[in-house]
């Protein structure tokens, strides 16, 4: 997509005192934490503004990129709200982070995230419910919360060690240790290592290449291959006949077939 073309599709939706922001480029939105004063802290408000930015996404929006303002994408939970909530208020509040960030890990869309600067606590787990992410030089990787006397509550002790592993995790929470980019995306925090600042960039090109695919595929990848992964073979099989039938079947599938065997489809070429 060339300047003068983003420019003509590109609309940003920001209300007054709104932590959160959203840009549609044509098939794409950006997603924008703006709570920079904070490193991006993640507040009850913050995060509902963020369940709301994703449902109300056109449906012409075929992929998202979520990233934060500022030096940081996410320095992880204000603290300065946990200090007044009891056991039950702390129950209900971790319950609503996984409403919402399930929703985004099994939502319409693949989501990108652009990391950058801190990705730290509930920032990693933000992080770690999106599709893809692509970290720059500045992006650091760490679990706080064990030095702090609490616990992950947004997720991360169910998808952080699908990424690195129970253990390396423990040794995270219980050690403070800290890992800077090129060694936390060898470890798997994100799929793409890129010089710092580019990681929006980056993650922009990413997710308007996804938004080409087929939205069947697309939705088919992101709410399929994770529950798969996770079931006995015999299961996971039927699964994937199931789905594979169902995506094949689509119309735009159909289409994408047929402009291939007749000469009319992209070929795989090597980035």
């Amino acid at each position: 997509m060339d300047a003068s073309s983003t420019s003509q599709t590109s609309r940003s939706s920001n209300l007054p005192g709104s932590d959160v922001s959203v840009e549609v480029r044509g098939a794409i939105a950006i997603v924008r934490l703006q709570r920079p004063h904070k490193r991006n802290a993640l507040s009850d408000g913050l995060m509902a503004q963020v369940d709301a930015a994703f449902a109300g996404l056109p449906t012409t929006v075929g992929a998202a990129v979520l990233t934060g303002d500022g030096e940081h994408f996410c320095a992880g939970l204000d603290l300065s709200e946990l200090k007044e909530r009891d056991a039950v208020d702390g129950l209900h509040h971790s319950r609503s982070w996984h409403r919402i960030l399930t929703n985004i890990e099994f939502g319409r869309i693949p989501v990108v995230a652009a990391l950058h600067g801190a990705v730290v606590g509930g920032g990693l787990e933000l992080a770690t419910s999106c599709h893809i992410r692509v970290a720059d030089d500045t992006s650091f990787f760490a679990l706080p919360e064990g030095s702090r006397g609490i616990f992950v509550g947004g997720g991360g002790s169910v998808r952080i060690p699908k990424l690195i592993g129970a253990h390396r995790m423990l040794d995270m929470m219980l050690t403070g240790r800290v890992y800077k980019a090129a060694e936390g995306v060898a470890l798997g925090f994100a799929q793409y290592h890129v010089a710092a600042g580019e990681a929006l960039a980056k993650a922009i090109a990413i997710a308007e290449r996804i938004a080409t695919n087929a939205p069947m595929t697309n939705y088919s990848l992101i709410h399929a291959l994770p529950r798969i992964a996770e079931q006995p073979a015999d299961h996971g099989f039927l699964t994937e006949g199931l789905i594979s039938a169902i995506a094949q079947s689509a119309p735009e599938a159909k289409a994408r077939v047929r402009d291939f065997l007749e000469g009319r489809g992209a070929k795989v070429k090597a980035s």
